[in-house]
């Protein structure tokens, strides 16, 4: 009779109690259960790695956050403020659960934040900066996708999902996390009346969206529940979630204008700059009123107690855009073509004339990289090829030449 060995450790089957038999090889009892223990150390092992070390709040002030945020964001002050302290109690607040609390201890509550501002104005972008000296999971979501349950495309609670993978799937670490809904506009409802039909991507998403705000325990399908009905739910409390919501509410400058009566009477002529001032002063007067009007639920306005705007950008702040901050567009294309050893200069005139021409087209700063693109296009193209270029200019003739065929280009394929 041949004698069976397990493949691993070498015993004979009469010295072990199990031998698990596989088509090329055994395995005994005694290796299965120390490669059950290596498993268990390595996926410990693996979850500290990539856990979340929060920041000391005691060091981390809300000067110390603007001015980390001051280095990639040009102007929006006040905004930068709301951020600061918002994420500094945040903080706050999760020390203060980590303690024990007595019975008549005061309990900090959180503060949701809505940030209001035009296109192009740097929310999303703040929020992005902000999370890369954050240490607690941080995930950004698009509210344009969410519509009510029941109907095609995404849940509320695919938000959340998004988040616990941020977190490595660590319940506890998404728990205490923050959650930026961008294009939260997008779900306003289509009129200021109770929907007398179903609006699945408007007041049905509103609806949905307050037992997580304010503070619920909600089960989410890992894997994002529709595809895969079957899985296992996993809770998830969002009390301590902060949400933090951005839109650029086109339009509510009238519903403002409305409320306060500032509309003159008879005609007026003024240029873009004096209107995009004067709706940056009308965000700054808005209020829940004003947010009803426009079509959100009170009960969703209620939870979003904090409420900022962001100035349009004027020509001087998008010369600083172009030119200042850390991660300035010029500063990219220089370090592109430093990477071919070619040095890349902008003449005063050029960039002044790019930023002319991206405050006409009203996209703010987006505007300032299609603009780039569309006159860098020609030069990115040829200079890598050409090995004897050392140094660059880009000037304003080159500019208006660059932009007026690309426009050329565009109607002859039209």
């Amino acid at each position: 009779m041949e004698n069976i060995f397990c493949a691993f450790c070498s015993r004979p089957e009469q010295e072990v109690d199990i031998m698990i038999f596989g088509k090329t090889g055994n395995i005994c009892n005694n290796c299965v259960q120390q490669a059950e223990e290596i498993i268990k150390n390595d996926l410990v092992a693996q979850k500290a790695q990539h856990s979340f070390s929060y920041l000391d709040w005691e060091k981390l002030k809300p000067k110390l956050i603007k001015a980390h945020l001051d280095q990639y964001v040009v102007g929006q002050s006040h905004a930068k403020e709301v951020l600061a302290v918002a994420v500094y109690n945040h903080y706050k607040r999760l020390t203060q659960n980590k303690q024990l609390k007595k019975e008549n201890d005061v309990v900090i509550e959180k503060s949701n934040i809505l940030m209001i501002g035009p296109t192009g104005t740097g929310k999303t972008y703040l929020i992005r900066n902000l999370a890369k000296m954050l240490q607690v999971p941080f995930c950004i979501v698009d509210a344009t996708s969410i519509t009510e349950a029941g109907y095609v495309g995404e849940d509320v609670e695919s938000m959340l999902v998004r988040l616990l993978q941020v977190a490595n799937y660590d319940i506890q670490a998404a728990e205490k996390g923050i959650v930026y809904i961008d294009e939260i506009d997008k779900i306003a409802r289509k009129s200021d009346n109770a929907s007398i039909t179903r609006d699945v991507s408007g007041e049905g998403v509103q609806q949905a969206l307050l037992k997580l705000m304010e503070g619920a325990v909600v089960n989410v399908p890992p894997k994002g529940g529709r595809k895969h009905p079957e899985q296992k739910m996993i809770p998830i409390n969002t009390e301590n979630i902060l949400f933090i919501c951005g839109g650029a509410f086109d339009g509510i400058e009238k519903t403002i204008e409305r409320r306060l009566k500032t509309r003159p009477l008879g005609f007026q002529f003024s240029d873009s700059s004096t209107t995009q001032t004067k709706k940056s002063s009308l965000l700054r007067h808005i209020s829940a009123i004003d947010l009803k009007s426009y079509g959100f639920i009170p009960e969703l306005v209620g939870r979003l107690s904090v409420i900022t705007s962001l100035d349009a950008l004027t020509k001087d702040a998008l010369y600083k855009i172009l030119t200042q901050p850390k991660n300035a567009l010029i500063k990219q294309y220089k370090k592109l073509l430093a990477m071919e050893n070619i040095a890349l200069s902008f003449t005063e005139e050029a960039l002044n004339y790019i930023v002319e021409k991206s405050f006409s087209l009203k996209l703010g700063a987006r505007g300032l990289r299609t603009l780039c693109e569309t006159i860098m296009h020609q030069a990115m193209f040829e200079l890598p090829s050409q090995h004897e270029t050392s140094t660059y200019t880009i000037d304003k003739a080159y500019a208006i030449k660059s932009f007026e065929h690309a426009k050329l280009d565009t109607l002859q394929v039209a």
